[in-house]
């Protein structure tokens, strides 16, 4: 997995949908960004962003939507 020590540079960051806004637990994401996915945490814009692998980020969207994960 690679990482961008400050990913505040990138073009276009969006928040998730399925973040939790109410308590600042939110992510986001970076499109069209070369051979991956940027992801980094909303609170700390100028720190750092892990890259993922386009195909697993498809396949953990793809689950998030089908409610694959839950809360405790």
């Amino acid at each position: 997995m690679k990482t961008l020590p400050d990913a505040s540079a990138l073009p276009a960051w969006r928040k998730s949908t399925y973040s939790e806004n109410s308590v600042g637990g939110c992510i986001e994401v970076s499109d069209d960004y070369p051979g991956g996915v940027p992801v980094r945490d909303s609170k700390t814009p100028h720190g750092p962003a892990i890259i993922f692998d386009t195909t697993a980020w498809a396949s953990f969207v793809t689950a998030t939507k089908h409610g694959e994960f839950t809360a405790p």
